[in-house]
């Protein structure tokens, strides 16, 4: 499993050397709003502020996203990521893609 401290979203890994690229690993996931969630939401914006039902969907679906993207890279043979993004995209109303990716690569510790 790759280390936390080995993906970043900088272009390359401090105190490390690039030593070979395995190229895009990506981790996509696509989710909709529950009607309870949405109904639940609608209840929290009556009242302003954090809508916390939404904001939890999304940090779960980014966190899968994540996950799908480290998986995939292991499987490459990668130690790290670099350039790591996140994307979302509205398929149909209610349902939402995000995407996580990154170039995979192996980096070795600087002596």
């Amino acid at each position: 499993m790759i280390e936390r401290h080995m993906v970043t979203t900088a272009f390359d890994l401090p105190g490390h050397r690039i030593e070979r690229s395995f190229g895009i690993a990506r981790g996509i996931i696509v989710r909709s709003r529950s009607v309870v969630g949405a109904l639940g939401a609608s209840l929290q914006t009556i009242f302003g502020g954090n809508i916390t039902l939404y904001t939890s969907l999304c940090e779960r679906a980014r966190q899968d996203a994540y996950d799908r993207m480290i998986v995939q890279a292991a499987d490459l043979g990668a130690n790290g990521i670099i350039g790591m993004r996140y994307d979302a995209t509205e398929i149909a109303r209610g349902i939402t893609e995000v995407l996580c990716y990154g170039t995979a690569v192996h980096a070795t510790l600087l002596v």
